[in-house]
């Protein structure tokens, strides 16, 4: 189900030009409503098109007020229940409440690794530009199909 934020929570992120929700969301859906024209509710947060969340639960995490909310799968939580995602350093915290009012939270680590200690590049060779154009560049021997210049696709 798509996300939907709590007006009586969001504060805009304190009226920032970008709110946090609006910076996470890989399909660009969270807007701010400055003046209140667009939801009636100025300087709240608002998803423009809940049919296009891939509910990813990213601006759920991220939220510092815990405004935005998503109901929840019935495979995850049966229906009338809510899913409160809670991201901390190290970890997310979920919490969940039934229709019947039982309460659950579960904890998860969210890396393996101390952030910033990944070298991606680590004990690969420098990139050599003098050789882009040479055919099997990109593969070495024993890889996949070095390919035909003459297939690429040039515009």
């Amino acid at each position: 189900m798509p996300t939907f934020v709590r007006t009586e929570k969001c504060d805009g992120c304190k009226g920032q030009d970008k709110t946090a929700c609006m910076y996470i969301c890989p399909h660009d859906l969270m807007r701010l409503d400055k003046d209140g024209s667009e939801t009636g509710h100025a300087m709240k947060s608002y998803n423009q098109e809940p049919e296009q969340c891939w509910e990813c639960y990213s601006c759920i995490k991220i939220c510092p007020q815990q405004a935005i909310e998503a109901r929840a799968y019935a495979d995850i939580v049966p229906l009338g229940g809510s899913v409160q995602p809670l991201r901390g350093t190290d970890s997310i915290l979920w919490s969940i409440q039934f229709r019947n009012g039982v309460k659950k939270k579960f904890k998860f680590p969210i890396r393996t690794t101390p952030e910033g200690s990944i070298d991606p590049y680590g004990n690969k060779p420098e990139a050599d530009i003098s050789k882009i154009s040479e055919s099997g560049y990109f593969v070495q021997v024993g890889g996949y199909r070095a390919g035909n210049p003459a297939e690429l696709i040039c515009k």
